[in-house]
């Protein structure tokens, strides 16, 4: 029968002091509630018969000297704790650096296990698999030995709650999320304020990436308070979100119960280095150092934190004192192997990964790591100027065709503007899979990024990763480069909401329809105050609170920074950046650069917003604050939709015109000036039509189609020169169209532009077309029309050579032949 925690805990409560298995279970129910004075008095009146639970809420409360000799003791005097004591005892020698006294008694009690004598409770074999899991960071086959034992501990009583939990820990483990949740519902489907199965939920929402991560979290402090991993938990996530006085809360929390806990003295240490408070951080180590001899959790766990603040080198170089305490952490091993990949450090990244791969087979990030790295061994590097790409083969000539010079102009545009350049070559590798971007970046599949950028280190989808029409490859390209100034230029030490606002302002800076523009939802989510203020915009990045939160979070931390530009000059955004390497966090950044508080700043910036988009936010609101948007412009908009699906055209026109003086700068999907320019194109309007289509253009930086009519249009107009921009524009969007490519260098040939006709004559080459001897001897024209007679010669007597009849190139071979060239 399903019964909630209070009502157990009070069953148990009413039938204290009963039989020692009820005292136990009352210990143990007391404890999952946090209520841990009460369960070591309840112990520890139970005499010698309860000494294991009094150990395990000794180990709890962080007084593990007593706790280790009570366990002891529980040996002799408890019969039916003593497999408990035993393995709780091997867990602290693990604890406390002392691997060969952990290791024996752990083997000690798994031999027991596997040849039983007497009976074996439920909670024996729960203590049978937290042996085997010991033995596991050392062989992976006791790992299913371990889920075997919790296993069988559920099957000998349904009502043993550990048992669960510690199958779904250990599948969470070992990257198993579906069985872990079951694991944890299955737990609070029998206790529904359980907070080890509700912080169990929280990490695989964060495993999963889902949004209500944060929520089941906090409902596990609720249910308990004193419950130290989940107070560690909190810390870490508080900590990603730059909220440090938080993270330092939760963590001195989390001591408060546990004085002994490494992890907890890990996150304080963690966010003592990460704001320079140099005294807390030593304390943190010396308490770990002392509480093991091999603190390498210490350690990694502020590498992590450091990597995640995007200190790489940091990371790295606090990963490589963990790896020298203990050389067989899987954890750190991957930790290092996987940033070594990030730093462009292939060969090195691929060692560490597969020592930790050959100890825990188990671990998914590793292996689909490996196996990409086996792929990547096809892929072709091609070094000019400033950047190393490493592209696909088949993609690789035609992709750098386009982003060589296109990343040459951003890194003189933004060496310029932040007077910084990096040390070296920048690396830039693009996957024609998404999958394969997202198993380079975090290990797994299901990335919703397009891009990634790890200092010198750009990763990003190629072209063919999306459907035509889904992102910008070329913006993308930019945006990436550009964390690569702001990021060196800070010393990795600007906050993440700087950053990306800064690179979205560099994408719109760059070309006038890149970058994210107003929309809809922004607005909608802006006036429904689902977005949140300056001071914790990082929030919006790592800890989004609804679907769409993370984008719009970009595009609002791009117009923070460009209301700082327009108010305080661009000065002041390069001198944020190297306040912050300078040691100062926001409050001391807006201080010393912005003149204000961060309370200031949050209310500038609503003031800004309000007044930049006045004219839209009067037609646009959110209903509720949580639904979809409403307002007279969505209203309008569905009604000149209808009329035009009706083929009501004059009465949809003027609904459309009205709704675009609601909101003039939309460029959205079904936008108003869209439905103009079909209406105005239909009736042969072409330029009414090309002054609509204009407006999504210019602003819309994936409109394909848009674009297509737009050069249509100037076609129609006889501007054959102006409709060159619009298929540049495409080109950004998707390069595979060999149509768009063949017209472009027929209206660069008319314009004399040598340059242009011959990159679009080799993207031709390149993409593989129907007839590849025609598209060569294209190639070949346009280099002797550039004045290239060799290179012309050398296309031609390829062609020659697969077709030695092919008319056209031999009169061409001739005619240069004439001109006094050799053949």
């Amino acid at each position: 029968m399903m019964r909630s925690c209070a009502v157990f805990l009070s069953a148990v409560l009413a039938c204290a002091w009963q039989q020692p298995a009820d005292t136990r279970a009352q210990v143990r129910a007391l404890a999952d509630a946090g209520r841990l004075d009460e369960a070591e008095r309840i112990a520890r009146g139970g005499g010698p018969s309860l000494q294991a639970s009094l150990g395990e809420v000794l180990v709890m409360r962080g007084r593990l000297a007593q706790a280790d000799s009570v366990l002891r003791a529980a040996l002799a005097s408890d019969p039916a704790g003593r497999r408990t004591a035993e393995a709780a005892l091997a867990e602290l020698a693990y604890r406390r650096g002392d691997r060969t006294e952990a290791f024996r008694r752990a083997s000690v009690l798994a031999g027991a296990f596997e040849n039983p004598a007497g009976t074996w409770s439920a909670d024996d074999r729960v203590a049978a698999g937290r042996a085997y899991v010991i033995l596991g960071t050392r062989n992976a086959a006791a790992v299913r030995s371990a889920l075997a034992a919790f296993d069988r501990a559920v099957q000998a009583d349904s009502t043993n709650l550990e048992g669960r939990l510690r199958v779904g820990d250990l599948f969470l483990e070992k990257y198993n999320a579906p069985d872990a949740k079951v694991s944890f519902q299955d737990v609070l489907n029998r206790s529904p304020e359980n907070a080890r199965a509700l912080l169990g939920l929280a990490r695989v929402a964060e495993f999963e990436g889902k949004l209500e991560s944060m929520t089941l979290l906090r409902r596990a402090v609720a249910a308990n308070p004193s419950l130290v991993s989940a107070q560690v938990q909190l810390a870490r996530y508080q900590l990603e979100a730059e909220e440090y006085d938080s993270a330092r809360v939760a963590a001195r929390r989390a001591l408060a119960v546990d004085s002994s806990s490494i992890p907890a003295w890990s996150m304080l240490g963690a966010v003592s280095w990460i704001k320079g408070d140099s005294v807390e951080y030593n304390r943190a180590k010396a308490a770990a150092e002392r509480l093991s001899s091999m603190p390498t959790d210490f350690y990694a766990e502020l590498a992590e934190a450091a990597i995640r603040q995007r200190r790489y080198v940091d990371g790295m170089r606090i990963a490589r004192t963990a790896l020298a305490i203990d050389s067989t952490s899987t954890r750190v091993l991957g930790l290092l192997g996987n940033n070594q990949l990030h730093a462009g450090n292939i060969d090195e990244g691929r060692a560490l990964l597969e020592r930790a791969f050959a100890i825990d087979p188990f671990n998914l990030w590793h292996k689909n790591t490996l196996d990409l790295l086996d792929n990547l061994r096809a892929f072709r590097t091609i070094d000019r100027g400033h950047f190393k790409i490493i592209a696909p083969p088949k993609e690789a000539e035609l992709l750098t065709t386009y982003l060589v010079p296109l990343l040459e102009e951003a890194y003189d545009s933004l060496s310029k503007r932040y007077q910084y350049k990096p040390s070296g070559p920048v690396r830039l590798e693009l996957y024609r899979q998404h999958a394969d971007f997202s198993v380079r970046t975090v290990g797994l599949a299901g990335l919703g990024a397009l891009g990634v950028s790890f200092g010198p280190v750009l990763m990003m989808d190629a072209p063919s990763a999306r459907t035509k029409g889904d992102f910008n490859w070329g913006s993308t390209a930019w945006h990436e480069l550009t964390h690569t100034f702001t990021l060196g230029l800070s010393q990795y030490r600007a906050p993440r909401w700087l950053s990306e606002g800064l690179s979205v302002l560099e994408e719109r800076r760059a070309r006038p329809s890149w970058g994210a523009d107003a929309s809809v939802e922004f607005l909608a989510a802006y006036a429904g105050g689902r977005l949140r203020p300056v001071s914790q915009l990082s929030d919006g990045f790592v800890r989004p609170r609804f679907d769409q939160e993370v984008i719009l979070s970009y595009y609002e931390a791009s117009l923070v920074c460009e209301m700082i530009e327009q108010q305080k000059g661009s000065a002041a955004l390069v001198a944020m950046l190297t306040a912050y390497r300078d040691g100062l966090d926001t409050p001391g950044v807006f201080a010393k650069v912005l003149g204000m508080k961060p309370e200031e700043v949050d209310k500038q910036f609503d003031t800004w917003v309000r007044a930049k988009f006045a004219v839209p936010l009067r037609s646009i609101t959110a209903g509720d604050g949580k639904g979809e948007a409403t307002g007279a412009f969505v209203s309008t908009m569905r009604s000149a939709m209808a009329l035009m699906t009706s083929n009501q055209i004059d009465s949809a026109k003027a609904a459309f015109l009205r709704a675009q003086a609601l909101f003039p700068d939309y460029a959205g999907p079904s936008a108003p000036a869209l439905m103009l320019a079909k209406i105005a194109f239909d009736r042969g309007d072409f330029r009414g039509a090309l002054d609509q289509v204009q407006r999504v253009t210019s602003r819309n930086e994936t409109a394909w189609d848009a674009n297509l009519l737009e050069a249509d249009l100037r076609t129609k107009l006889g501007d054959s020169s102006g409709a060159r921009a619009p298929l540049e524009r495409m080109l950004w969007i998707s390069p595979y169209d060999i149509t768009i490519h063949i017209r472009l260098a027929e209206l660069a040939a008319r314009a004399g532009d040598h340059a242009t006709v011959l990159r679009e004559r080799r993207a031709v080459v390149a993409l593989d077309p129907p007839d590849p001897l025609d598209a060569r001897y294209q190639l070949a024209r346009a280099l002797a029309d550039s004045g290239d007679a060799a290179g012309a010669r050398k296309e031609l007597l390829g062609v020659l050579e697969q077709a030695p009849s092919f008319e056209k190139a031999q009169a061409l071979l001739l005619e240069l032949r004439n001109k006094g060239g050799k053949p």
